[in-house]
Order: C-alpha cells, then sequence, then structure tokens
C-alpha cells in the first residue's frame, strides 16, 4: 500500500530519539501519544491531533500509541495495535504500524497491552514522563504507574522537560522549511480577509473563510481563529458581529501544515478604506513599537527586553496622543502601561502554535534565574529568556482599550500619575489594534519567516483601497 504520511528522514527521527536519551541521566523515557476524543457522543470524534512531542521524536500522526526509551538497555520500544477487521469496514485500509514504524527508523512494536506489565517490570527504575494534558492520559499514567493525580504532579520529570524543550526549541531546518510553509500559508489567507472584508459581513462569514482556505491547501487551523470587530477582546472566539463602517476589525489566525508545523499573524484593518484618525493615530504607535521590537531580535537578548522595549514605546506613543504621561521608564516598571498592553509581545512557535506550552512556563520561557513576573501584564509574557540562533518566535504588540479594565483602575485610583483618565473617555469603544509576524533568530540578528503582509497603515491603507 502506497504510505501516505507526511515524515521526515527516520534519520531524522533516530538522531532526535539519541540525542534526549543522552540528555537524561538513567531510567525510561516514556512517551503518550494522543487518542481520539469524543465530542457528543463516543463515536464522534473531534479532528484527531497527536502530542507534539511525540511528533517531534516518533512523527507518527496515530491515535493510541505509546513509546518508551530504556536509557540503561538503549532500546526504543513503540507500543499500538494493527487495525482489526471491523475497524477496516469502517476506517478502510491503511498500512500497517510496523511498516510505519521502520520508516521512523523503529524496529520493536509491541501491542498496546503490553506495556503495562513492561512498565511494572521497571517499576524499581525511575520512568520519566511529561506532564499530561489530556485527561485519558492522566488516567493511564495513574492506571500503569499505580499513583493518584496529586502524586502524578509530583513524579513529572523535570529533567525529561528540561531536555525536551532544549531539544525543540532549536529548529533544524527542514523544520524552518514547513515553518514556512505554514506562515507562507497564512500570509495567503489573511491577504485573502484583509480584501474581502466588507461592511454588512457578519464575522462568521470570514470565519468560514478562513477555515476552508485552510482545508483546502491541505492544511488545519493552529488555534482557534480570532477574527473580530471587539479586538479589545484578547481571545474573543464569539463571530457573531456584523461589520459596520467605522469599525476595525482584528483576525489573529495561523495554519497548520500536514505534519502540524504552526504559522501565527494578526493584522487590523479598517471596516471602510481608510482609517478613522484616531485609529491611525493608535495603529501607527503599534506599528512603530512592531518594527523597533523586530529590529531589537538577536541571540543573546533576552526576549524580556524585547516585550520591555515594545512597552516602552506604547508608553511614549499614549503620552504623545494623551492618553498617559509622566515618566515612560517609571510608568512601564510601575505597569501602568498595562492598562492599553496586558499580554506579552510573544511566543516561540513551533509545532505548537505556543511552543510547548504543555510543558510548563517555567521551563520553556524562563529559568532558574530568571523566574516570571506576577505583575498584571508582565506575567503574561510567556518567554522571557535570551534568544538563540534556531528559536521561531511571534512579534505581536498591541493597545487594546478595555472599558471593564478601565472602570476598574480608574475606581481604584490606579497609575493617575501616568494615565489621563479623562481624554480616555472617548476612546472605550475604540476596540484593539495588534500586528503579528513570525521571526526565526538567525546568528546576527532575525529573519521575518515567509513572505511579507502589508503591515504599515499605508500599505494597510492601499490594500483596502484596491480592494473589490
Amino acid at each position: 500500500m502506497e504510505h501516505k504520511m507526511d515524515l521526515f528522514s527516520k534519520e531524522t527521527y533516530r538522531e532526535r530519539r539519541s540525542k534526549v536519551m543522552k540528555s537524561v541521566s538513567g531510567g525510561i523515557l516514556l512517551f503518550l501519544g494522543n487518542e481520539e476524543s469524543s465530542s457528543n457522543f463516543k463515536d464522534n470524534w473531534y479532528p484527531f491531533r497527536q502530542d507534539s512531542s511525540f511528533l517531534y521524536f516518533f512523527g507518527l500522526d496515530l491515535p493510541g500509541l505509546a513509546a518508551v526509551m530504556d536509557l540503561d538497555a538503549d532500546q526504543v520500544i513503540l507500543f499500538g495495535d494493527e487495525l482489526t477487521t471491523e475497524e477496516l469496514v469502517w476506517h478502510g485500509e491503511k498500512p500497517k504500524l510496523v511498516d510505519l514504524a521502520h520508516l521512523v527508523g523503529l524496529q520493536e512494536v509491541r501491542p498496546s497491552k503490553e506495556i503495562a506489565s513492561y512498565l511494572a517490570k521497571s517499576s524499581q527504575r525511575r520512568i520519566h514522563f511529561l506532564p499530561p494534558f489530556r485527561p485519558e492520559n492522566t488516567m493511564k499514567l495513574r492506571h500503569w504507574l499505580g499513583l493518584s493525580t496529586e502524586a502524578l504532579e509530583d513524579r513529572v520529570s523535570v529533567e525529561f522537560i528540561k531536555a525536551v524543550a532544549k531539544l525543540r526549541s532549536i529548529k533544524s531546518e527542514e523544520e524552518i522549511r514547513e515553518i514556512t510553509k505554514a506562515v507562507n500559508h497564512t500570509v495567503q489567507i489573511h491577504r485573502k480577509v484583509m480584501q474581502h472584508a466588507r461592511a454588512g459581513m457578519y464575522e462568521y462569514e470570514l470565519l468560514g473563510m478562513v477555515y476552508g482556505e485552510a482545508l483546502s491547501g491541505r492544511g488545519h487551523l493552529s488555534f482557534p481563529p480570532i477574527i473580530t470587530t471587539d479586538g479589545q477582546t484578547l481571545h474573543n472566539h464569539r463571530y457573531t458581529n456584523r461589520l459596520e463602517p467605522g469599525k476595525m476589525l482584528l483576525g489573529d489566525f495561523g495554519t497548520e501544515t500536514a505534519m502540524h508545523y504552526a504559522g501565527d499573524i494578526t493584522r487590523t484593518i479598517p471596516i471602510g478604506k481608510k482609517f478613522t484618525e484616531a485609529q491611525r493615530e493608535v495603529y501607527e504607535i503599534v506599528w512603530q513599537a512592531h518594527r523597533s521590537a523586530i529590529a531589537s531580535l538577536k541571540p543573546g537578548l533576552r526576549f524580556l527586553e524585547v516585550h520591555l522595549l515594545a512597552c516602552k514605546k506604547i508608553a511614549q506613543g499614549l503620552k504623545t496622543i494623551g492618553l498617559m504621561q509622566g515618566d515612560v521608564e517609571e510608568a512601564v516598571q510601575q505597569g501602568a502601561h498595562a492598562l492599553f498592553f496586558p499580554c506579552g509581545v510573544g511566543h516561540l512557535m513551533g509545532l505548537d502554535v505556543h511552543d510547548m506550552e504543555d510543558l510548563g512556563e517555567a521551563y520553556v520561557g524562563y529559568t532558574d534565574a530568571l523566574q516570571k513576573s506576577t505583575q498584571f501584564g508582565l506575567k503574561s509574557l510567556r518567554f522571557g529568556k535570551e534568544l538563540e540562533a534556531g528559536q521561531v518566535l511571534t512579534v505581536e504588540p498591541g493597545i487594546y482599550f478595555i472599558p471593564q479594565l478601565i472602570d476598574s483602575w480608574k475606581a481604584q485610583n490606579m497609575h493617575r500619575d501616568f494615565i489621563n483618565y479623562d481624554k480616555l473617555e472617548r476612546f472605550r469603544d475604540f476596540g484593539g489594534i495588534r500586528i503579528e509576524d513570525d521571526f526565526l533568530i538567525t546568528s546576527k540578528g532575525s529573519e521575518l519567516m515567509g513572505m511579507p503582509l502589508e503591515s504599515s497603515p499605508d500599505e494597510v491603507e492601499s490594500l483596502r483601497g484596491n480592494a473589490e
């Protein structure tokens, strides 16, 4: 049977497995793939998505798999089952698991039922596992290891997490090509939305366009799209607003390739052909913060510093138009700018759009020497540590006018030395603006991933003016 699964070479997977096995001191590394997940009844499944770390080391995009790496015996075993005759009736013939295993350099495949006894025989050694984020995998671990849910949390292997995060953080040339493919597809869909959005349409019409374009390109969406005229709501998934003249549309979405590498881009456009004066004024501030953050990217610089640079640019711009006041450095240090920018300036991207978020931000985005802040706004920065060549990340500053947050801060008299609440009243219904692109950190600085997409205020207005 012809093989249809998208894979890197078997040497790639062997090398990845070899590296992680050399990075952990001893015992067994346990990898859990994902299962099918039911939506409203048992046999009506959500679209299957394999665990990203399982994909990284084993490549097999199939449900019901698990694997172990025995560090002491230098042995790798895949556990899974071939389709039964009844399953073939419903789902059709597929390549045999043993044949797929050979394509990713695996020689030993055992039935799923044998993993429990295998782990039981190894119970005197350290069994390393990553934090489970799917309930069925939590249940498997409890059953196999005889632990409560609370005990599982204590037994998660930090050594294993750090080894996986170190490897997955630096992208190979073949991964960069795959991410570029995802970003280019994302750019094409964004440009189509930017050209076709019209007053009178509903957000869900554009959502349908995005889904259709993603699927027709043999890809998927890398996260639930944000397509909204209420851009002040950071993760808005309602899609019920009608596009009205004088408003703006914020689109934040990305595609995954068939191999599940992600893209993630945001653009904010006027519903009409041009921004209003106030919209363009604020857009210019965000765009300048975006450009400044991009220009600063280089190995060795903490991404925390990139974030703070964007915060200062935003605060300075808001001061120029009278919404903030006082010393910009002090305002950012105290977190006053977070009224307008309550999130991080970016995140790592790869097999996950928020790469390796399931492993824990404390290990992926921070270090023992650099702890995550607890300050409002800054605590939402997912990645703060030093940049390294080979990392892929997003840069996405924004300005958001959130009425509930404004009212809360004003009632508490927060940061009155830095915020002009009286002038802010006319921006209550403004919405939000975000600009986001994806970048590869290089030995000398950074490179834009994929094709450029219009982002300056002039470019956006030109695209809108020339749209159908």
